[in-house]
């Protein structure tokens, strides 16, 4: 048994002042406030928080790679570093996420992952799944996404993929105005994956469709879509006007102060109800380091990036090339930025992504019975340790 005790305790209603917590077999098993009455012992050890806040482990559903590595590479060492390094700013869930590839990277990148998560046993963030991000995908949207490999969705390839991986995939993201997306988007609901609508260049009446179809995630909501368009003189909603109007659709938000400035971010939580808005980093390989220049995917055949000033960009500069982002980071810029408060900030990174997965009962929050997924951090977001499931793997 562990007790975690004087901890500033958040839950998405407020903060539970000179908390502790206890664990026992990686579930939290009592959440109490005031005087800890336990009996420190070899099977009872007991941490002092001293202060600091406890909040439930970051949940990051969109995540390419971290630490000098990316989950494109296809190796198993990858995928570790990647969960080890996100684990040091409190990340303790992730999902794997793709770039639009060509079918055989795509199909390798299953096997990896079925490896790499039997390997990771509580050394890093946990993996919930894999997010495929593409290949179905509005060219006129690609932002970074490699132009060779998008497509229609083909029902060919899609049914292969279902039949022998859809238990390892939690979601996957499509343009829904493409030919076949709204059968593809079924199918995905048949099988109880997510269907997010990214890289879209669809106007309102596609979103709704998509919607009555199973797309109910905003994939980095403005990034990679349509906004308002004028046809033969007669204005259009876009995606993003559309997902900010569509109370139904769940939107993420790559909360780096620089995907979405200051006005964007308040624009949202002021216009989208709180329990629909999910952080994610979008990170890539030079997340979690001071690299200049990086790659976007497979050091095989990705694209080269450049970083600066906090953002990865494409050489030319046309385009972010994903984030450099830390869960941490997230918090700190929605408080900063869009004025909201912890409890708010910490609640768009755990029990709403949790929500979404259909995890709410497992974690998410910090409540007896909960996998003891667990981030210990001061007043500046900054990661003090990091548990999952019951086990610390990150100690400052």
């Amino acid at each position: 048994m562990l007790s975690i005790i004087n901890a500033q305790i958040i839950t998405p209603v407020g903060i539970l002042e000179k908390g502790f917590v206890t664990i026992k077999e990686g579930l939290i098993t009592a959440v109490t406030a005031g005087d800890f009455k336990g009996v420190s012992s070899a099977n009872n050890a007991v941490v002092d928080a001293q202060g600091l806040f406890l909040s439930p482990g970051f949940i990051d559903i969109h995540v390419h790679g971290g630490g000098g590595a990316d989950f494109m590479d296809n190796e198993v060492d990858a995928y570790l570093q990647i969960a080890k390094t996100h684990a040091q700013f409190g990340t303790t869930s992730l999902l794997p996420t793709t770039l639009t590839s060509d079918t055989e990277s795509l199909l390798t990148t299953f096997e990896v992952y079925q490896q790499a998560q039997l390997l990771n046993k509580q050394q890093g963030a946990s993996f919930l799944g894999l997010h495929l991000e593409g290949p179905y995908f509005a060219m006129a949207q690609r932002g970074a996404q490699d132009p060779r490999y998008i497509r229609n969705p083909n029902p060919q390839e899609y049914e292969y993929i279902l039949a022998h991986y859809k238990s390892i995939i939690a979601r996957w993201s499509a343009a829904p105005e493409l030919p076949g997306a709204l059968a593809f988007a079924r199918r995905l609901r048949e099988e109880g994956i997510i269907a997010a609508l990214g890289h879209t260049d669809a106007v309102y009446e596609e979103v709704l469709a998509g919607l009555e179809n199973g797309f109910n995630l905003a994939t980095h909501l403005y990034s990679g879509m349509s906004g308002m368009t004028r046809k033969n003189a007669y204005r259009y909603a876009g995606a993003i006007e559309s997902c900010l109007l569509i109370d139904a659709i769940d939107v993420e938000l790559i909360a780096d102060g620089i995907h979405l400035p200051e006005p964007f971010l308040k624009l949202i939580c002021k216009v989208k109800p709180a329990d629909s808005i999910i952080l994610i980093t979008d990170a890539m390989r030079a997340a979690g380091t001071t690299a200049t220049k990086s790659i976007l995917g497979s050091t095989k055949d990705g694209v080269e990036v450049v970083i600066e000033g906090g953002v990865a960009k494409l050489p030319d500069r046309s385009s972010f090339a994903g984030s450099v982002a830390t869960a941490d980071r997230l918090i700190r810029t929605m408080m900063q930025a869009a004025a909201i408060s912890l409890p708010q900030a910490i609640k768009m990174l755990t029990s709403n992504p949790a929500r979404v997965l259909g995890r709410q009962h497992e974690i998410g929050a910090i409540a007896e019975g909960m996998q003891a997924d667990l981030v210990l951090f001061d007043k500046d977001i900054i990661i003090q340790r990091t548990m999952v499931a019951g086990k610390w793997v990150f100690e400052r």
